[in-house]
């Protein structure tokens, strides 16, 4: 897959308070980026965890589920869009089906 953008989730580790997702993030990006993705039910098969929403959207849990991370799949191109990384409390304020 071609993960757009790496640089939004290390502008977010690098933020004060944030610097234990580094690990979590590096390792998902490095996942997401060899990955093959065709379906939402093969995301299932390695993140059982996430949440598969509407209009191809995927929600992971990052850092022992401190953190959400929502994306965009675009199955056809093999594209992956990071649309929002945050708090639990930062997540509940947004529509994660639009952002």
């Amino acid at each position: 897959m071609h993960v757009i953008k790496r640089k939004t989730l290390v502008e977010f580790y690098q933020q004060p308070g944030h610097e234990d997702a580094k690990k979590a993030l590096e390792v998902w990006f490095y996942e997401a980026d060899h990955a093959q993705w065709s379906t939402p039910a093969e995301i299932k098969t390695k993140y059982s965890s996430a949440s598969i929403l509407k209009n191809n959207r995927v929600v992971f849990n990052i850092a022992g589920n401190k953190y959400r991370l929502v994306v965009r799949i675009n199955y056809f191109s093999k594209t992956v869009f990071i649309r929002f990384i945050g708090t639990h409390k930062e997540y509940d304020k947004i529509d994660a089906e639009v952002i």
